[in-house]
């Protein structure tokens, strides 16, 4: 079929403005690399755009020499999978629960939630709760104030209205009970929204520093969100870090740049195996409302 000029030319506009956007996108984090493989002349100077310029791996092997990152990185993981997982059962069981509409109390309980959207207790409130609790200085004070995003429960909830109530109904007639038709029926057939709330939860729990810049007042409990963040904000660690390097090869933005892509890997390297499910993951959960 003969393509018109108009259609031409905005195919034309069209990619070249994806394609800006996508460098606008992309260009922070890969300066950021070239940064981290760079020298600190290059640095200094602002010779360092889209690739290293004096490559060396001296700041990687000295970050990788301190034994806080490390600790900081471990408090990170463990953080993320049980706040994860917290968050996926709550979430999972409250959605499921919210789809069922003959239960008695659903709107209470749908109006409970998108009430918490528009308003919280405040900072000081949570603060005094969470000591008041006990939680201080553990990992019960970072991975449950926000153990359910509404929105997540939303996208969830629709998913889960979405399934077909024959399915149900044969689980039942074969002697099923709730339960069972909801662990041995519907999650099997909820992969792709499950999938996607894991990452949703994840990478939110993985980026998390306030919760524990809060209720932390121990380094060893840190997580390397809040190591990158007090490397940032100067307050500590760049000197720590540097003096274990040569100090006249490098400098702070270097350690700074090797840390932060240190920090994102693990969710690069995640990202491609779950990024299948987003669209039957999130198109199915919100097309309904």
């Amino acid at each position: 079929m003969k393509q018109s000029q108009s259609y031409k030319t905005f195919t034309v506009f069209n990619v070249t403005f994806l394609l800006l956007v996508v460098f606008l996108t992309l260009y922070p984090f890969v300066n950021i690399i070239a940064q981290s493989f760079s020298s600190q002349e290059a640095i200094t100077a602002g010779k360092v755009n889209l690739f290293p310029v004096g490559f060396n791996t001296v700041t990687y092997a000295a970050v990788a020499s301190d034994p806080m990152f490390w600790r900081n990185y471990g408090n990170t993981v463990l953080y993320t999978v049980v706040a994860t997982a917290i968050s996926m059962v709550l979430t999972t069981c409250y959605a499921y629960v919210l789809s069922k509409k003959h239960i008695k109390g659903r709107s209470l309980l749908i109006g409970v939630a998108v009430f918490t959207m528009f308003f919280n207790g405040g900072l000081i409130p949570n603060y005094i709760l969470i000591s008041t609790l006990g939680l201080k200085n553990s990992i019960w004070a970072v991975v449950l104030p926000n153990a359910i995003s509404v929105f997540n429960l939303l996208v969830m909830k629709s998913f889960f209205e979405g399934m077909p109530n024959e399915l149900e109904e044969a689980a039942a007639i074969d002697g099923l009970n709730q339960v069972q038709t909801f662990l041995r029926v519907v999650l099997p057939l909820s992969k792709a929204v499950l999938a996607t709330m894991i990452l949703f939860y994840a990478v939110a729990n993985w980026n998390a520093w306030f919760g524990a810049f809060l209720y932390m007042d121990k380094k060893e409990l840190f997580p390397v969100t809040i190591y990158l963040r007090n490397l940032i904000a100067g307050t500590s660690g760049v000197h720590d870090v540097g003096a274990s390097v040569d100090n006249e090869t490098q400098i702070a933005a270097n350690i700074k740049a090797v840390t932060m892509v240190l920090t994102v890997l693990p969710i690069l390297t995640i990202y491609p195996f779950v990024q299948k499910y987003f669209v039957s993951g999130v198109m199915l959960g919100s097309v309904k409302g």
